[in-house]
């Protein structure tokens, strides 16, 4: 199982480019990492038994997150999909100039893809972006069934019709099916997208540790499947590798063992013309905490 078996299997997409005011490449390396909607490589049986029906024109992301790795170690910080951002301006596929926008976040990967996605995070955020990693349902069903299913404990019972979750209180395995509908439930959550994001981390903390376990990095039979699933599943930046790949999976074990957290938001509950319910940031806690990560140094709790 060598480098080039490995970079062999990674699907690539423009995701980072250059262009005026772009923010500068500070210490350490910055990663966006996009769960999106894409049922592309879903049969029909597979969409109805997902609950993921179908999605909608240019695809969306159920999941924004940043990762900065440094001196200080990695750090991973949530971006609410629902967040209003500004969408810097862009020209379509179709050759189409579209103005600059205030929107969700979600909405600039729907417009633009990847690259419009990126840059709109760079800007909102001030952090230069050297890597982007993308997961569709399939491929994060593949990943948790890869690892035999991710163990998780509910203080409360789950019954979300929009998403497929129905999981009693206690703790159990998820396998690929359940674990996907657990994290995007968000229709039975008070709290909505912020509830959502939590149940993200909460997951992937969960996926982190049990790919960690000896019995399974010690085991080829288990290991191999588990890393050809792994890059089969993720859609990467041009410039992205294997190793790269290793070692965001190394930093997010890190992170999440240490404690993820969320930008801090201000009204969770806002609604803006056009656009429906928005998350605003709180605009001067938010920006220490891009402005730590910037700086390559610990966020400090207060901030999040």
């Amino acid at each position: 199982m060598g480098r080039d078996w490995a970079d062999g299997r990674l699907h690539r997409v423009p995701a980072l480019a250059e262009y005026a005011g772009r923010p500068p490449s500070g210490a350490g390396v910055n990663w966006l990492i996009v769960g999106s909607d894409s049922r592309t490589d879903l049969s029909a049986e597979q969409r109805r038994r997902l609950h993921v029906g179908h999605a909608a024109d240019g695809g969306r992301t159920d999941t924004i997150m940043l990762l900065h790795d440094g001196d200080s170690g990695p750090e991973l910080v949530s971006l609410p999909r629902d967040s209003y951002v500004r969408i810097p301006a862009f020209t379509d596929r179709t050759g189409r100039r579209h103005p600059v926008q205030y929107n969700k976040a979600n909405a600039a990967f729907a417009l633009g893809g990847p690259l419009l996605l990126t840059r709109t995070v760079e800007e909102a955020t001030g952090l230069r972006l050297h890597h982007y990693a993308e997961i569709d349902f399939s491929g994060f069903v593949s990943v948790v069934d890869a690892v035999g299913g991710v163990r998780t404990c509910l203080s409360e019972a789950i019954h979300d019709s929009r998403s497929g979750a129905r999981l009693a209180k206690g703790c159990r395995t998820l396998d690929g099916g359940q674990a996907l509908a657990f994290v995007r439930a968000r229709y039975f959550d008070p709290e909505g997208d912020l509830g959502r994001v939590g149940r993200q981390r909460r997951l992937l903390s969960g996926l982190a540790d049990t790919a960690a376990q000896p019995s399974l990095v010690f085991n080829p039979f288990l290991l191999y499947p588990l890393v050809g699933s792994v890059l089969e599943a993720a859609t990467v930046d041009e410039g992205s590798g294997a190793m790269d790949v290793s070692r965001l999976v190394l930093g997010l074990r890190g992170a999440v063992g240490g404690g993820a957290r969320t930008v801090p938001v201000g009204n969770a509950a806002a609604t803006a013309a056009g656009v429906g319910d928005v998350v605003l940031w709180d605009r001067a806690r938010a920006e220490a905490l891009f402005d730590a990560m910037r700086g390559d140094r610990r966020l400090p709790p207060r901030l999040a």
